[in-house]
């Protein structure tokens, strides 16, 4: 029998009434950021306050020491850049790059404790001069990523951040063995698993991996050479609705429908997204919303990102956040169950402006020049887990470039540019500049005293862990 009530009018099938083909985006706001990076691009400058230390004192050379002994070890640097590109690990299964890094710190004749704080697969290493005493020298840590991407690889280049990081400790200890005055302080080399997917600096410096630092410092990939740029505080919020099931169609007035809720959160999130500032993301997505058709749900779930410039504004945004994840159960009339950060939050980078001042002028010395903030629009912040030391004590997370101008990080084709020689450059350019900014760290007492009374007026030391208990 034909169940076509109008047997003369053709019934269309669910395929003919789908698009051929999925709408891609256009790129017309990709095209005007790129003119607006361009005129920035073409009006930036460095408004360089910070000025090194008396050259004529020694400094110069020690400099060169730093410069040769990179040099000396290139081979046995883009070797592990490779090595690590080849073997991408994802968060807290770096058990490869962990140990080809601590081996090259071992092979240096420098102890290296692994694990460490917890980790399986994150390490320590202390480079110190004889004549170290914490109560009058400063100590700065170097850090090192290495974690890589599901199905992706290394699309955000930590492999260029490994062998950055230790190019630098190595090239500060083999200088420290040729010059032993050469400065008077610590170095602490950390390597820092998880960065994707989690934060597991957060976690280092929950078990004390930071306690003892003046300063840390690390270089990040990317498509162009900026001195700093707007990183985003990000949360995660987890909600599961529970209600009363019912037959959806003989007693659904017996009912409270979980996913009604669910939805309601969802839409208002999407409501919410007017009114916050142009620095704010929500990225939602209903990960429960019910078994059957036929019974009113009793429980569904939301798994819910937030982002924000600034600590303040992200924990503001988190207070928004459950007024309309509380607002949508009232409304439903069932209960919400609400958890934060399962994982550790990562907060806003507060990048020190006189620390990173250092790293343009060390770059400038081997031919690149670093853009000032701002020179990126801060439309394309992403988020990492340095915020958090940042926030704890002074330091920069650079970004130098390696893939061509544009590339987006977390792709495929940024994934390629980290195994490209301008990747190799880029590592062995950073371990440079990383090892020359703490070198003027340790030894340029103006200097780390303009840092600390920079880092003070930016509000001083934040107690990340409990932030967002009030």
């Amino acid at each position: 029998m034909n169940s076509n009530p109008h047997p003369n009018l053709s019934t269309q099938s669910a395929a003919q009434k789908t698009p051929e083909k999925t709408a891609h985006p256009g790129s017309e706001f990709l095209t005007a950021l790129t003119a607006e990076t361009e005129h920035r691009k073409a009006t930036a400058h460095h408004s360089i306050t910070s000025r090194p230390i008396d050259e004529d004192c020694g400094y110069a050379h020690l400099k060169h020491d730093i410069a040769k002994a990179i040099a000396g070890r290139k081979e046995q640097l883009i070797q592990l850049l490779h090595a690590i590109h080849q073997n991408p690990e994802t968060a807290y299964q770096e058990r490869y790059a962990c140990a080809e890094l601590t081996r090259a710190v071992h092979d240096a004749g420098i102890d290296v404790e692994t694990p460490v704080c917890g980790l399986d697969t994150a390490f320590a290493a202390t480079l110190q001069s004889a004549n170290y005493d914490p109560r009058k020298h400063r100590t700065i840590a170097i850090l090192s990523e290495y974690d890589a991407l599901p199905g992706i690889g290394h699309g955000c280049g930590h492999n260029v951040i490994a062998a950055a990081g230790l190019g630098a400790f190595l090239a500060l200890a083999d200088t420290l063995q040729k010059t032993p005055d050469a400065f008077s302080g610590r170095i602490i080399y950390l390597g820092t698993p998880a960065e994707e997917s989690d934060a597991g600096k957060e976690n280092m410096a929950r078990a004390g991996a930071f306690d003892t630092a003046d300063a840390a410092i690390m270089v990040h990939p990317y498509f162009i050479d900026v001195a700093d740029q707007a990183w985003l505080g990000r949360r995660e919020c987890r909600v599961t609705y529970c209600g009363i099931s019912a037959h959806a169609s003989s007693h659904p007035f017996m009912g409270r429908n979980a996913l009604d809720a669910a939805a309601l959160a969802y839409q208002g999130l999407g409501l919410l997204r007017q009114q916050l500032p142009v620095s704010d993301r929500i990225h939602a997505i209903i990960d429960n919303g019910g078994q059957t058709p036929n019974l009113i749900p009793q429980t569904a779930s939301l798994h819910i990102n937030i982002r924000s410039r600034y600590a303040p504004t992200l924990r503001a945004l988190s207070h928004r956040i459950e007024d309309v994840l509380h607002g949508a159960a009232l409304m439903a009339g069932v209960q919400a169950d609400i958890h934060w950060d399962s994982s550790p939050m990562t907060m806003p980078v507060r990048s020190n402006q006189t620390l990173g001042q250092r790293w343009v002028l060390a770059q400038r010395e081997i031919g690149r020049n670093p853009y000032p903030a701002g020179t990126i629009s801060d439309t394309l912040a992403a988020s990492t887990d340095f915020g958090n030391i940042s926030l704890r004590l002074p330091g920069i997370h650079p970004l130098i470039q390696i893939a061509p101008e544009g590339t987006g990080l977390h792709t495929a084709e940024f994934a390629a540019a980290a195994q490209s020689p301008r990747a190799e450059e880029a590592a062995l350019d950073g371990a440079y500049g990383l090892a020359v900014v703490a070198l003027d760290f340790l030894t340029d007492d103006a200097l780390a005293a303009d840092v600390q009374a920079e880092f003070e007026k930016a509000g001083g030391a934040v107690q990340v862990q409990t932030y967002f208990d009030s």
